[in-house]
């Protein structure tokens, strides 16, 4: 996808952090774009800074681990923009422990969000992609952590190996069409997600008590990381040039190399079957 005047682009998570700097980038390249986020008084003030530069931008709250609040979502996002060609499943939340003291509601809510919430987006907009015929992409943030475990972080390390999973059956899926697919894969970013606990509805249950040595420790991990405009930048030049992965963060490729290195030791030659 290389032109982006007057197209229409949906943004999930899009009031702050990684998601807020996609929109303002597609925005400054004259895409007209659509917020959702389930967290109104950040998304109203969102909008409000997109439409101080200029950008033509609307929003919608969305839960997107509700496949209902998607399709609400993108059911207004066509009435507003008409035609939608960059779609972005970007929502995520995170929290941590030991996996044998993770709550089930932790396991719902991550699951839910950052894996479901990318699931139910396909479901919603792809159809209307395709009917569209004008061709467009797809992209899913998903993390570095979709490529190798830390400890610690076991839903939100299953969740981002899903979405990668997930995005390439996609790709596999759109291969020979004009509709592309990007996995966005970041590492740490300077964003609010220490405190996505802000928006976990009550209906998962009991959380999982953390220490705040720990809430320190990723806080401190987070601030350290990339601007979400770097972030932007790099994803909208995957964009441009269709590619499958869009690594952001150098720094972690040994850790993905050690993996696979590992992988590969073990893995029986053709020979030696």
């Amino acid at each position: 996808m290389r032109e982006f005047q007057g197209k229409g682009a949906f943004i999930t998570g899009g009031a702050s952090g990684v998601g807020f700097a996609l929109a303002r980038a597609f925005g400054r390249a004259n895409m007209r774009v659509m917020l959702a986020d389930i967290e109104v008084d950040t998304l109203n003030a969102a909008l409000a800074e997109l439409k101080g530069e200029g950008i033509e931008a609307y929003g919608t709250e969305c839960d997107v681990a509700d496949r209902t609040s998607v399709q609400r979502a993108a059911k207004e996002t066509f009435a507003v923009l008409g035609k939608v060609h960059l779609v972005c499943s970007n929502a995520g939340v995170g929290c941590g422990g030991p996996l044998e003291l993770i709550t089930p509601g932790d396991w719902n809510w991550v699951i839910g969000v950052n894996l479901m919430g990318f699931v139910h987006v396909i479901q919603s907009f792809l159809p209307h992609l395709k009917q569209q015929g004008e061709g467009g992409h797809i992209v899913t943030t998903a993390s570095v952590v979709g490529m190798f475990c830390v400890p610690g972080t076991g839903p939100y390390n299953a969740a981002k190996f899903g979405n990668v999973a997930v995005a390439e059956t996609l790709a596999a899926e759109l291969a020979g069409t004009s509709i592309g697919v990007s996995i966005l894969c970041v590492g740490n970013v300077q964003s609010r997600i220490p405190d996505s606990a802000r928006n976990r509805s009550e209906r998962y249950g009991a959380a999982t008590e953390t220490t705040p040595a720990a809430y320190e420790q990723l806080a401190a991990f987070v601030r350290m990381g990339q601007p979400p405009d770097e972030v932007a930048e790099k994803a909208m030049r995957g964009i441009m040039e269709n590619q499958l992965f869009v690594f952001t963060h150098p720094e972690f490729r040994s850790s993905i190399e050690d993996r696979f290195q590992r992988i590969l030791a073990v893995y029986p030659s053709p020979q030696a079957a």
